[in-house]
């Protein structure tokens, strides 16, 4: 693991949800890539980024891993998790499927209210990529998304991408890595809600998957960069 200052990490005060707030910190360490992939996480130095016990970094360490970011290596203790293409692809895959139903039923029931809610998600999106801070940018598209999947009716299929979300913000940032996507990005997105404020299922579902597809040429190359 990398050198790091500790005032990002550490927890100011220490509040019921101790181990949630340590597996919310780890994981916006390891999805904005300040862990990177392969880094150990040595239980002693986490102790003290983080300002807790031993116990509650090892209950965060083991959530972590239930959610895709964090491997267990035999005698080398957990690391992190690292991206290849492979995984990336069935990620994205399986986003393009639920997804791309999901949108095409949105755009089939949207009525005036959905559509103000889902275009002012847009706008804090739209915000959110103005201002360039991952967090932010995280939970607006997340925030957008949960819009359409709960007026498609599509549940399960929204769980499911929420158990995935930890793999799709790391992603995610990968992406945003690259200037074209942080410009194509918004644009996508405005498509989407287009298409559904249009009452177009197939232009709405197109749209999600050309923005997918982007997002997963992006990510091949930017992996493929990597040693």
């Amino acid at each position: 693991m990398k050198p790091t200052d500790d005032i990002d990490l550490r927890i100011a005060h220490t509040p019921t949800t101790l181990r949630g707030l340590a597996v919310d910190r780890l994981r916006q360490a390891i999805i904005t890539g300040r862990f990177s992939g392969g880094d150990r996480l040595v239980e002693r130095t986490l102790c003290d980024q983080l300002g807790v016990s031993r116990s509650v970094v090892r209950e965060a360490i083991r959530y972590l891993e239930a959610e895709g970011l964090v491997e267990l290596q035999g005698r080398s203790g957990p690391i992190v998790a690292r991206l290849d293409w492979d995984q990336a692809r069935q990620v994205y895959d399986i986003r393009r499927l639920l997804e791309s139903d999901a949108a095409a039923a949105c755009a089939r029931l949207a009525d005036a209210p959905v559509k103000a809610r889902l275009q002012a998600a847009l706008s804090r999106l739209e915000a959110a990529f103005a201002e360039a801070v991952p967090g932010t940018v995280y939970d607006a598209t997340t925030a957008f998304y949960q819009v359409i999947f709960e007026t498609a009716g599509h549940h399960v299929a929204w769980d499911i991408v929420q158990r995935l979300n930890s793999r799709i913000s790391r992603l995610r940032a990968l992406t945003l890595a690259s200037t074209d996507r942080r410009i194509s990005g918004p644009a996508h997105m405005a498509r989407i809600c287009s298409a559904i404020c249009a009452n177009d299922p197939d232009a709405a579902a197109h749209a999600v998957r050309d923005h997918l597809t982007e997002a997963a040429t992006i990510a091949k190359t930017q992996l493929a960069a990597k040693p």
